[in-house]
């Protein structure tokens, strides 16, 4: 009886629940970087270039791995740059024709390694004192802030 009821509370606060998504420390089911990206882009209706950072704590980080890529959004391809930057990862979008990426995204991955990520993490913490807006995008799994460094003119090219 007493070995069961810690593992029940460890229960109610761990595994995720329809009714509550999220516990008393943390949030329990996080939505995919993934989600947050293409919501996004629908939600500003499909902007010409975008630049946000969202918090690795609230997103499960599925791209991991991948720094230039096409990403498809209903009728618009956009060429994606990510890194991670502790604590964020950053996404760099602009809305482009599909093309192969692969050589890029490869270069880019060498220059993450060859400079042991010192330069992402800096950019990362300086981010923190440098965020000066943020926005909601609302996904499936709850909503979820982005961080700019400033506001965007969402229909500008520049």
């Amino acid at each position: 009886m007493i070995a069961k009821r810690p593992r029940n509370v460890l229960k109610a606060f761990l595994l995720p629940r329809t009714d509550n998504p999220r516990g008393i420390f943390f949030r329990r089911d996080k939505p995919l970087a993934s989600e947050v990206l293409t919501n996004y882009l629908l939600q500003t209706r499909e902007p010409p270039w975008t630049s946000y950072f969202v918090k690795y704590a609230d997103v499960v980080n599925d791209q991991r791995g991948m720094s230039h890529f096409n990403w498809s959004v209903a009728n618009s391809n956009y060429h994606v740059l990510r890194t991670g930057c502790f604590p964020y990862i950053k996404y760099h979008c602009t809305r482009r024709p599909r093309q192969d990426l692969s050589t890029d995204d490869k270069f880019f991955k060498a220059i993450k390694i060859l400079n042991l990520g010192i330069p992402t993490l800096m950019y990362g913490l300086a981010a923190t004192f440098l965020i000066r807006h943020r926005e909601i995008v609302k996904t499936p799994r709850g909503d979820i802030t982005i961080y700019f460094l400033l506001p965007e003119d969402k229909g500008s090219l520049y």
